[in-house]
């Protein structure tokens, strides 16, 4: 009319804005009925706009916000109408601006207030409620068939079809049941059966709208009938155990059309890899006993306080059990018939995690065992005849599935008297074990290393741990208990760590490599350096003295005794793998032990001790090494070697010596480690002769000439240990005399082709900056013919003019040596 008048199209006017600004209060009979009709227009605006728009809203929308504050106000005080009023031209403001909203932010030129589809279903909604009765709100009109033709009647206006008529009228039917205290059990009935063809519905249709439409409406009612099922032992009892099925069935079909219709993830899954339904009812099965449960500790709690002043009260876990079994017998006789319709195995779920909730509480109790008291004999009674009610309940429900009950019984870990024993076995070995770590700590002490003192050149000790391993194998497996297999790695693991502590025990105090290798001498060729050079090497060997008698007392890492202590590790090494195989026999005759006992090492073995023992004869082969050749043989070698004239004082001396020492080690340390150490002198000796030639101090210089004796006595070095073939590999021999060989050249060669190869490697070293000052290389100890240090060592130690002029020149060393 108003519009007509004005020239205005329909499509372009929000009806209800357009109906509060022509009609005032003065058009209607009271104020009363023209507040009420000013709340119903708001009502639609609120619906249309901000409950159900056409798009959806942002929340950070101002003419939203501010919509929705006008409507709040104006429900409890009515706001004043007409066109020119200024509280009616925010509220047109307002309404236009969310009227005419468009996808990309233009304005439509038509207003869309009341063309959004969640609307639409809400009037829909609004329609099918009208089929029940105004005086039993539970209850259908019988008119309802008549009815419901005419309802569809709006399909073509609302734009509804089948399908969205069926999910509507599922959650009309649904919502009302709910509404009206969840008794009328027909409207339950007739809400799954809608649901029904729900699910056929969504398996034919992929839209989008129609999918999001079903989603929030099936996701409301799989959360209501999840909130009763996940604890359905609080919800069901002999009143209202008829409506189960029915939810059970709403909550199944819900999730089944969510999960295998509407979820994407579903579809790139092969849908036999999932049974929805089974899925659930195992869902609500367990979590229900799991709650169920828990309530039943708390009364079999109260029980026990309750009695505790009682003679002999029973403990808690032995009322749990009773409780249990009851709860099981009630699962098998009410619950699982019907959930049976969904999962198969109902009853054996629901046993299953009962028993592991039953042995979750067991096994805490045992675990505070120390012996069989009564009570725990009590406690693990009731458990023995808990377990078998509910292995028998699981087993005959499991009898027509295809293992046989087998996954079911898999749940069921047992929790039998064998739990207690198995925590006293532990506590035996834990026992037996820090006996022995008592035993090493005392005898070790005692023990004295002495070859003479001990047959076979090992350590009476040793002899005496292997024995006392021996002894409790055997003890272990004379236990009258039937899990030797299960237990067997504590007691291995216990003995392995057992044997490394006597190792590193063995090995504390007696030094390695680095112990005896000095320090590295600065670069020298003054009287001064050479007192620094003797200060040092003298405080050197007073520490390293000190240190070895603090640990050991009475020379007790002398190179004998620690020959002994390599035995001692050898012969532990090769005793273990005979152990391992004793174990092995041992298992085998245990009545308790099975097939697959045998079909890995995993538990049978010595892991960390092997690896001690080769360790340990590692670190002590190196410690007697460089030992002999920098500490026992230092005055031959440091003191004797090439100082002063080379030609007067070379290297036989230091042979001779050398190979008394070798002498001792072969007729003392066994032969499956005999060639190890001698590589390891070997190389020590090679270090010192290196140490000599480059860091001897001011005491030594080499003329150009001299390099033939320094060739000639290195080769009699290797000769030592090659011993006309009898010795080392000759392989073996140029692996360890790689280095030496490379930097003997640098002593043959004049000192000018010196002086450049070291300018050259400087150069390339340290780059642009060395090109106006020769900066001085750090000593690295990485002897190498072409590294800066090893060249100017070599030049330091020329007996030369150039190489004097050089080094004062270029660092303003002294001339003279």
């Amino acid at each position: 009319m108003c519009v007509i008048q004005v020239g205005r199209r329909i499509e372009s006017t929000v009806l209800p804005l357009e109906l509060l600004q022509q009609f005032k209060a003065a058009d209607f009979t009271d104020q009363r009925e023209y507040d009420a009709w000013q709340k119903r227009n708001l009502k639609m605006l609120e619906a249309g706009l901000l409950l159900h728009p056409h798009m959806p809203l942002d929340k950070s929308n101002t003419a939203a916000q501010r919509l929705r504050q006008i409507i709040q106000a104006a429900l409890d005080r009515p706001i004043e109408t007409g066109r020119n009023n200024e509280s009616m031209q925010v509220l047109r403001t307002a309404v236009m601006t969310l009227a005419n909203r468009s996808p990309d932010g233009s304005l439509f030129e038509s207003c869309h207030w009341a063309d959004g589809f969640p609307l639409n279903l809400r009037l829909y909604e609004i329609l099918l409620e009208a089929c029940f009765d105004v005086n039993d709100e539970a209850s259908i009109i019988e008119e309802v068939d008549e009815l419901m033709d005419l309802i569809k009647k709006t399909w073509g206006i609302l734009g509804l079809n089948q399908m969205l008529h069926n999910i509507c009228f599922s959650w009309v039917l649904f919502n009302r049941y709910v509404a009206t205290g969840q008794v009328e059990n027909d409207l339950l009935d007739a809400a799954d059966s809608q649901l029904a063809e729900v699910a056929k519905d969504a398996k034919t249709t992929k839209d989008s709208a129609y999918a999001k439409i079903l989603n929030s409406t099936l996701t409301a009612m799989l959360g209501w009938a999840e909130k009763r099922l996940l604890a359905y032992h609080d919800t069901f009892d002999a009143g209202n155990i008829e409506s189960m099925p029915t939810i059970v069935s709403i909550g199944v079909s819900a999730a089944k059309i969510l999960v295998e219709d509407i979820s994407n993830e579903y579809r790139r899954r092969r849908k036999s890899e999932v049974d929805v339904a089974r899925s659930r009812i195992d869902t609500y099965i367990r979590s229900s006993l799991r709650t169920a449960f828990a309530q039943l500790m708390e009364k079999a709690d109260s029980s026990r306080r309750a009695s505790r002043h009682q003679p002999n009260p029973l403990p808690v876990l032995a009322i749990l059990a009773k409780d249990v079994g009851e709860l099981a017998s009630k699962e098998n006789e009410i619950f699982s018939p019907i959930l049976k319709r969904w999962h198969p195995f109902a009853a054996g779920v629901a046993v299953a995690t009962l028993h592991v909730c039953y042995g979750n509480e067991l096994k805490q109790f045992v675990s505070g065992i120390t012996e069989l008291t009564p009570d725990a004999v009590q406690v693990l009674r009731a458990a023995d005849k808990l377990e078998k009610d509910l292995v028998q309940i699981a087993v005959e429900d499991s009898v027509d599935s295809d293992d046989g009950g087998k996954a079911i019984i898999r749940e069921m870990p047992p929790f039998e008297a064998e739990g207690a024993i198995g925590n006293m076995v532990k506590d035996w070995i834990k026992t037996r074990i820090d006996r022995l770590k008592e035993w090493v700590d005392r005898n070790l002490q005692q023990e004295v290393w002495n070859p003479q003192a001990n047959e076979g050149g090992f350590a009476p000790s040793a002899v005496e741990v292997l024995r006392i391993i021996d002894e409790t194998l055997d003890a272990f497996f004379q236990l009258p208990i039937p899990m030797h297999p299960a237990l067997l790695p504590d007691l291995m693991s216990g003995l392995d760590r057992y044997l490394q502590y006597y190792v590193s025990k063995a090995k504390s105090g007696c030094g390695s490599r680095n112990t005896y290798v000095p320090t590295m001498p600065a670069l020298t060729r003054c009287t001064t350096a050479t007192k620094l050079w003797k200060k040092k090497d003298k405080m050197l060997n007073t520490k390293r003295n000190s240190q070895v008698a603090t640990m050991n007392g009475d020379n007790s890492s002398g190179v004998l005794q620690l020959c002994v202590r390599i035995n001692t590790f050898h012969r532990i090494r090769t005793e273990v793998e005979v152990l391992e195989k004793r174990i092995i026999t041992l298992l085998r005759n245990s009545e308790s032990a099975h097939v697959e006992d045998f079909s890995n090492g995993l538990g049978k073995k010595f892991e960390i001790s092997p690896a001690a023992c080769i360790e340990g004869i590692q670190q002590l082969s190196e410690a007697v090494a460089y030992r002999i050749i920098f500490h026992d043989l230092s005055p031959v070698l440091w003191d004797g070697l090439y100082i002063g004239e080379p030609a007067s004082s070379r290297i036989e001396p230091f042979l001779q010596e050398l190979e008394k020492n070798l002498t001792i080690i072969s007729n003392t340390v066994n032969e499956r480690v005999r060639t190890r150490m001698v590589a390891d002198i070997m190389r020590a000796s090679f270090d010192g002769f290196l140490l000599v030639l480059l860091a001897g101090g001011p005491s030594r210089a080499f003329t150009q000439q001299d390099s033939q004796i320094i060739e000639d006595d290195f080769k009699s070095l290797k000769d030592v240990f090659w011993a006309n073939g009898d010795g080392l590999p000759v392989d073996v021999i140029n692996k360890y005399s790689t280095t030496v060989r490379d930097v003997l050249p640098l002593f043959r060669a004049d000192a000018e082709s010196l002086i450049e190869r070291f300018r050259r490697s400087t150069l390339e070293t340290y780059g642009s900056s060395a090109k106006s000052r020769l900066p001085l290389p750090p000593t690295s100890g990485q002897w190498n013919p072409t590294e800066p240090n090893t060249l100017l060592r070599v030049l330091c130690y020329r007996n030369d003019e150039a190489a004097s002029k050089f080094l004062k020149k270029t660092y303003n060393l002294p001339k003279k040596l």
